[in-house]
């Protein structure tokens, strides 16, 4: 089992969805302006970058308040297989804004869930991650679950759960 670094915290989150995989997986890859933004130069080993504005709503507010970070995100080459595909995604701010966890992971597609997983770094290092501990990680999973509400609006059809 590999060690993760005392600086970073897991997080997985998951969302029922009823789709189909491998034409879910299709539209993510194929057209990723269309849910991502603006595509721009930098990313390596085959991944695809993107300007984007991630967004942290807080729930707990009406009308609801949402954080929006300008953040770029990458996604690499998506893999398929008989009952799940899947996609690396990773994202980090646009700016040098202290605040903003970097996030690596995966974002996989099963005909009945949506699930990211990976690990974030929150600012600050051993200092971020005691704040993380304390707050912290709402924005991280806020984030995140506001992402994968992006993803289920992007691959979800009404013919999927026919």
């Amino acid at each position: 089992m590999q060690s993760v670094p005392s600086h970073v915290a897991s997080l997985r989150l998951a969302q029922p969805a009823c789709l189909d995989p491998v034409s879910a997986l299709a539209r993510l890859v194929d057209h990723p302006s269309d849910w991502l933004g603006t595509p721009v130069a930098g990313a390596a080993d085959g991944r695809r970058r993107f300007l984007t504005d991630l967004s942290f709503p807080l729930r707990e507010h009406s009308p609801s308040l949402t954080f929006s970070k300008a953040a770029y995100v990458e996604i690499g080459e998506g893999r398929r297989d008989s009952d799940h595909a899947d996609l690396d995604i990773e994202w980090r701010s646009a700016s040098l804004a202290p605040l903003f966890p970097v996030f690596s992971g995966r974002l996989t597609l099963t005909a009945g869930e949506l699930c990211l997983e990976g690990f974030y770094a929150p600012p600050a290092g051993e200092f971020g991650m005691v704040l993380d501990k304390a707050f912290l990680n709402i924005a991280a999973r806020g984030t995140a679950r506001w992402f994968l509400g992006r993803v289920a609006e992007t691959v979800s059809s009404s013919s999927d759960c026919q």
